[in-house]
């Protein structure tokens, strides 16, 4: 009895065991951001979460723990600031569009964000970057970067690729997760991306999912699409499972 009591509570500890999650102030561009970092143990695969273009808020903490209790160290990042959490379209737009005129920042922000969540103990080496809608275009600069990561992964997001780039640096794979009813970034969009991945040798996987539009993955709104969103988190893990 004496051996098969701490057995059986070792069992229940692990099972009812949660990721622990707190915020990271970090600098980056001579600023201060602040992100989050959630883990069950130190050194763990890292998965860097790039936010949408509300910033960091709590959508971002859920998945980020949701991952963290499937054993991944989980760094989501800041690329807007500390306190900076727009709320209406237009303050939306100006941060995202400052980003998206200058690529160079983007990078170093992504470059910082990675970076601290190796000093938090993720395993950099061993890594992952995923994001939604604005974090997913941020996903593919980063790939386009030539930043090592063993895949890059996105959630109906930005497809675009700017004037001047291409993948020709591109060190991991690309998976899409894309609404087949999105009208923000439509199908031909996707089309594009597949074509430049294919020219570019680049080891890629796309998928689309019927009726669902822009941000069907966000719970809660109006746009959420129950089906779709499992479907992709479920394939999401089975390539986290397969690459890390």
């Amino acid at each position: 009895m004496k051996i098969i009591l701490p057995f059986l509570l070792a069992i229940l500890l692990t099972i009812n065991a949660h990721a622990s999650g707190k915020a990271v102030i970090y600098s980056a561009e001579g600023g201060e951001y602040e992100g989050y970092y959630s883990s069950m143990k130190e050194g763990a695969p890292l998965l860097l979460l790039i936010h949408d273009w509300d910033g960091l808020t709590d959508y971002e903490i859920k998945r980020a723990d949701m991952l963290a209790d499937l054993g991944y160290s989980v760094f989501a990042a800041d690329l807007f600031g500390k306190g900076v959490r727009p709320t209406e379209v237009k303050d939306k737009k100006q941060h995202t569009g400052e980003l998206y005129k200058d690529r160079t920042k983007m990078r170093s922000l992504l470059q910082a964000a990675f970076d601290e969540g190796v000093k938090q103990g993720g395993d950099g080496s061993n890594s992952v970057v995923f994001g939604y809608c604005f974090g997913g275009a941020a996903v593919l600069e980063m790939a386009r970067s030539g930043a090592e990561a063993k895949a890059f992964i996105t959630f109906h997001g930005g497809l675009a690729t700017p004037e001047g780039q291409d993948y020709s640096k591109t060190a991991g794979s690309i998976f899409v997760f894309h609404g087949t009813a999105d009208t923000a970034i439509t199908m031909e969009d996707f089309a594009s991306l597949a074509a430049q991945l294919e020219t570019a040798g680049v080891s890629h996987e796309m998928v689309t999912y019927s009726g669902a539009p822009h941000a069907f993955t966000v719970f809660g709104s109006e746009r959420y699409r129950e089906e779709a969103d499992k479907n992709s988190w479920q394939r999401f893990i089975e390539v986290l499972d397969g690459t890390i």
